[in-house]
């Protein structure tokens, strides 16, 4: 086995995993796996700059998640960063940053080898699980862009779109420097608007309704299960393999929409980095089951980190 170091720095989150990768049997076993709320693509869409407090939270992160790295020994580290650090015209003081802190130089990956990378984390273990039909189509709604990925055991098509949680709070829901709360009718119907141009420009490029099963992925995602079970705090092992009905996802999105920040708050499972940003999370999950006619989304904790990783193995 071959003990591996993957960070993936996106929009809202910088996490990283530490494990034991054994290619003979497919397996990644887990040693240390955390994720921090840095919130690097804030003001991005609107500036096309990273903003100095946004790059410091993002090396404070950096700073810890060596010491982790270093303790763990492992091997190889590869880290990859996504849509705000793509985006940015001050990129190179985060490449410069990062490669002080970490000695390695993160590689601002493009949305389609973003794509094959959540692919791979998210399916390589559901072969012969639960009856799941191909071809899969799994989603990764991040802080700036969301992945589509179809494909069977390999990619089949793949594409990019500006669409994601923190981008659109930031277009839609912020009047005078705060989150509207709640969102008005007008502010919901521009979002809808802005998610159903995306999803048509991904459909230029991928067959999203070919597929059989989908496969959601990040945080969003995720705490959508959470509050869906009802869970008393978030709970990686109850999440990951959950399913969530269409129907359920509407319920939950519509509540998210209606809700005030101290309602949103007050959910156990409910990350404080991510009160202000998982309704238009949500909704674009929602306008995804709606576009594919999916009945339900599986829900991975597996993901671009874990593709990461057996890309390093």
């Amino acid at each position: 086995m071959t003990r591996v170091a993957a960070v993936d720095c996106g929009t809202n989150s910088i996490r990283l995993l530490v494990a034991d990768a054994d290619p003979a049997t497919g397996e990644l076993t887990d040693l240390d796996r955390r994720m921090t709320i840095v919130r690097l693509g804030q003001g991005v869409d609107r500036t096309g700059r990273l903003a100095p407090e946004a790059l410091e939270r993002t090396f404070a992160a950096c700073r810890e998640y060596a010491e982790v790295i270093k303790e763990h020994g492992a091997e190889r580290l590869r880290f990859v960063a996504t849509s705000a650090s793509r985006d940015a015209e001050n990129r190179d003081d985060f490449v410069r940053g990062v490669l002080d802190i970490l000695g390695v130089e993160p590689e601002v990956i493009s949305g389609d080898q973003e794509a094959e990378f959540s692919f791979t984390g998210a399916t390589r273990e559901l072969a012969g699980r639960d009856h799941l039909d191909r071809p899969y189509l799994v989603v990764d709604i991040g802080g700036g862009s969301t992945e589509f990925v179809v494909g069977d055991d390999h990619v089949r098509a793949a594409r990019s779109v500006d669409v994601g949680c923190v981008r659109m709070t930031e277009r839609h829901l912020v009047r005078e420097g705060a989150v509207t709360d709640p969102p008005t009718a007008g502010q919901v119907a521009a979002m809808r608007a802005d998610i159903k141009a995306a999803l048509d420009l991904a459909e230029e490029t991928v067959p999203l309704r070919e597929a059989r099963t989908l496969v959601g992925l990040a945080g969003s995602v995720t705490t959508v299960s959470a509050i869906a079970q009802e869970l008393p705090e978030y709970d990686s092992a109850a999440i990951h393999h959950s399913r969530v009905s269409r129907d359920r996802v509407r319920e939950i999105t519509d509540w998210l929409l209606r809700s005030t920040h101290a309602e949103r708050a007050a959910v156990p499972s409910m990350h404080p980095g991510r009160v202000d940003v998982i309704a238009a999370g949500a909704l674009v999950l929602l306008s995804i089951m709606e576009r594919t006619g999916a009945e339900e989304v599986v829900v991975s904790e597996h993901d671009i980190l874990d593709g990461i990783a057996w890309s390093v193995a």
